[in-house]
């Protein structure tokens, strides 16, 4: 049976039961899978017969995920990995070859971009950056090797929204492959592949588990091109663990409820925010301040859970900022029931130079609030005595 809406696609869409009819899908804690007969091996390994093997390869837990995630993105394939950064860092290495160029956004993660400036060039694979608020510079950029237009949108921390549909004409026009890291959004809010991508990654560990408890990362998009990161992803095994996979699986019979909620506490904070006279700037896509407001209506179904202010006073009262608070956590992560705050200069983004900071627009005294599902008010309560505290 074929479902239509999102909202029952992440929850029906199962493994199929076993000989004990059990009404959850249940956790295949096992490394390998076996045969009936030697022809039976035989054809699993030569490809002949699509079986689960080794879950270093497969797994019914893993399917079972990726099979929502392609649902709710639209995709064609997927595949499921131990972390968001495996998963990026398999889909460039499968896809590319010594002497290859990627063309990104200079806005993206941290671990990306030491990726980028660190490990790829190893191989001879050369990068170049480009600003996601001056497209027009982009046919400049491009050189006859480059294979890859990669980026993120909204973009972390900024909440940049870059125009998508725009991208991926100039990426046809190219021949190139259009890669969009759709974590800040999940595929509740927005589907990249709708608008032209070729692949989009997620890192599960954020809004699509939403509860702070394991990591994964999901690559979905074009059947051929996921085929070739599966098959380096086979060999160099970053494979999420079934347990993982299941309570990802799980966290998605959630989602819509989690992330409407979740939009609903952030507009309401960052609307709060923007009138507070120790607040230099807010940035939320689906404040009609921002910059990109019309996109994000366009792209996006609501705004995100993530606001990003800057406190007077720059780094020093960012810190006082900081230390203040009480019931908002200063953790390593975003997308958590738990409304989290974190100083990215310091933190995510602090392999960063100060000049390649402030070119994505990481000033010392911004601030990231991932908006749990706290009641708002106790939100604004705490995150008003810390305000309160700089001087």
């Amino acid at each position: 049976m074929s479902y239509n809406n999102p909202e029952t696609q992440a929850i029906r869409l199962q493994t199929e039961r076993s000989q004990h009819r059990e009404h959850s899908t249940a956790v295949y804690l096992t490394s390998s899978f076996v045969f009936d007969d030697a022809e039976e091996m035989r054809a699993s390994f030569a490809e002949e017969k699509q079986r689960n093997i080794y879950s270093r390869y497969t797994n019914p837990n893993n399917h079972e995920l990726v099979q929502k995630i392609c649902a709710l993105e639209g995709a064609e394939a997927g595949h499921a990995f131990a972390t968001g950064m495996s998963a990026i860092f398999s889909t460039f290495a499968g896809l590319l070859d010594s002497g290859d160029h990627v063309l990104s956004a200079r806005s993206i993660f941290g671990n990306t971009h030491t990726l980028f400036t660190k490990y790829l060039p190893k191989w001879n694979i050369t990068h170049t950056y480009f600003d996601v608020n001056d497209l027009d510079t982009l046919e400049a950029l491009v050189q006859p090797e480059t294979k890859i237009l990669y980026i993120e949108s909204p973009t972390n921390p900024a909440t940049d929204i870059v125009d998508l549909a725009l991208l991926s004409t100039f990426s046809r026009k190219h021949n190139l492959i259009f890669i969009v890291d759709n974590c800040f959004a999940t595929p509740y809010l927005q589907q990249p592949i709708k608008f032209g991508a070729d692949i989009v990654i997620h890192s599960a560990t954020k809004l699509l588990d939403g509860q702070g408890r394991v990591m994964g990362g999901i690559a979905v998009g074009n059947a051929d091109l996921i085929d070739t990161v599966y098959r380096f992803a086979r060999i160099t095994g970053p494979a999420l663990s079934p347990f993982n996979a299941w309570t990802l699986s799980k966290s998605l019979e959630t989602l819509a409820v989690r992330v409407e909620k979740h939009c609903e506490n952030a507009h309401k904070l960052a609307t709060w925010l923007e009138k507070h006279p120790k607040i230099r700037q807010v940035r939320y896509p689906f404040l009609e301040s921002h910059p990109h407001y019309e996109l994000a209506k366009k792209q996006m179904k609501l705004g995100g859970n993530i606001v990003t202010i800057e406190v007077e006073g720059g780094l020093q009262s960012g810190r006082v900022f900081l230390d203040n608070v009480r019931m908002c956590s200063l953790t390593a992560n975003l997308g958590d029931t738990r409304t989290i705050v974190s100083h990215p200069a310091s933190t995510t983004h602090g392999k960063l130079s100060a000049e390649e900071r402030l070119d994505v627009g990481i000033t010392d005294g911004l601030i990231r609030i991932s908006v749990g599902l706290e009641h708002i008010d106790d939100i604004i309560q705490d995150l008003e005595n810390s305000l309160e505290a700089i001087q």
